[in-house]
């Protein structure tokens, strides 16, 4: 039986929603697509870029806490955020709605309402 999205570290209902919506129905999906195809595959779903959305899957598939990304590491991890938004902008699959970065990852932790 495959795991839940939400049994991966970092990830709760909401993830597991937000990656349902994008055809990503298991932790098992998840690991073997890895973050950054899970991650364009949220966008091309219609999911709002926002860095820490990003590193929360990456630190979550490593077993790491949300926030342990720091330094060079965190920097990294942006430069292939960047990428991953610009192509997906670029193909119309990133819808930016005038929120905050903070805000998109809050509502993608499930820790506050969606705005409308």
């Amino acid at each position: 039986m495959p795991s839940p999205v939400s049994s991966i570290p970092n990830l709760g209902p909401a993830s597991e929603a937000a990656f349902a919506k994008a055809g990503i129905h298991s932790a098992e999906d998840l690991r073997a697509l890895g973050p950054d195809e899970a991650y364009r595959r949220l966008l091309a779903s219609g999911a709002q870029p926002h860095f820490i959305g990003y590193y929360v899957i990456v630190m979550g598939l490593m077993g790491r806490p949300w926030n342990d990304c720091q330094g060079e590491e965190k920097a990294a991890l942006r430069r292939r955020f960047d990428a991953i938004k610009a192509e997906a902008t670029a193909k119309g699959g990133a819808k930016e709605k005038g929120r905050s970065e903070l805000e998109a990852a809050l509502d993608m932790l499930g820790v506050i309402e969606r705005r409308r």
